[in-house]
């Protein structure tokens, strides 16, 4: 270690963050993250020539596992410009998917988030960041991060009754989704995937509004559209939004709901064969143009969307016809 990183600096740089309990302790200084189990909170990475001071591990909820622990990600703090960073190590992950009978592997890459992050170098409906290799060469991702909260949240906190969300707020958040969608496109332009598509891993911003992706690093292999996977997902969080939540077939049985008798197996989504897809079989007010969308996402869908531009072209035409 340089003079210019001895303990002595390193504790002046931390200071402000440390409690006085630590002010003493000597730091433990990674330049090695390969065992990210080994990265404490109150430890330093250093990365080239910045050290981060590590904090807590991030959280997420996934498939129903609510801050779930993501023990490769760390909240961390530029100790050089005391700016907040989300730095992501390392972790290898692969499982297959099935939608509609398609396969799809999927696997988690850091190479595929580095290249992405320096795709979508300052575009607003993306996160922020750069890849740096750490002595071992380990690829790690240090993200800029976001003050916001995940669209998902965003959506279940609006305290109102569906008809009053679909009329008066709906508009603006499909217009704000609408740019999301389009941002999927840009990758895709550029021959690169989201690879995991989730209503979660879209922040709102509270500084700007916008509506931004995070979590680069799935990709997956498929042999005939490679977006495909991108394209259901924007499907799912499509029909999230417009539901202002899922629409859950056990939650329309327990209010023994009288659409229940009008629903098929080809009104279900077609990932998640618990969710309603048809939703103007629960919300009749719901254009018959904006549920078209709905089908191709579900599980009597016979054609799909292949790329953005579709999905959009769709969308518009329903815009016109409602908010003309």
């Amino acid at each position: 270690m340089t003079e210019t990183l001895s303990q002595e600096k390193l504790r002046q740089m931390a200071s402000r963050w440390l409690p006085s309990s630590q002010s003493a302790r000597p730091f433990k200084i990674h330049t090695d993250t390969t065992d990210f189990f080994r990265v404490e909170y109150g430890d330093v990475v250093l990365l080239g020539e910045t050290p981060y001071l590590v904090r807590h591990h991030a959280k997420e909820g996934r498939f129903g596992l609510d801050d779930e622990v993501k023990f490769w990600v760390r909240r961390a703090i530029d100790l050089k410009d005391g700016s907040l960073k989300i730095i992501k190590l390392v972790f290898y992950e692969k499982f297959m998917a099935h939608i509609g009978g398609i396969e799809f592997e999927c696997f988690r890459s850091p190479k595929k988030e580095a290249r992405v992050l320096k795709l979508v170098a300052g575009h607003e409906n993306f996160m922020q960041g750069y890849s740096i290799e750490d002595k071992e060469k380990n690829l790690v991702r240090v993200v800029d991060f976001i003050n916001g909260r995940p669209l998902s949240k965003f959506i279940m906190d609006m305290d109102m009754d569906h008809q009053t969300y679909f009329h008066d707020h709906f508009p603006k958040i499909l217009d704000l989704f609408m740019e999301c969608i389009r941002a999927i496109g840009f990758l895709h332009e550029h021959g690169e995937k989201h690879g995991d598509i989730r209503r979660d891993h879209i922040l709102v911003d509270r500084e700007s509004g916008r509506y931004r992706w995070i979590d680069y690093d799935y990709n997956y292999r498929h042999r005939e559209n490679i977006y495909g996977y991108d394209l259901f997902g924007l499907g799912n969080v499509l029909i999230f939004l417009a539901g202002k939540g899922d629409v859950l077939l056990i939650d329309l049985k327990n209010q023994d709901h009288p659409a229940l008798s009008t629903l098929w197996q080809e009104d279900v989504n077609i990932v998640f064969h618990n969710r309603v897809a048809n939703l103007k079989k629960i919300y009749p007010y719901i254009p018959e143009s904006l549920n078209r969308i709905f089908m191709h996402f579900s599980k009597g869908a016979n054609l799909f969307y292949e790329n953005t531009e579709q999905l959009l072209d769709d969308l518009e035409e329903f815009k016109k016809e409602a908010y003309a």
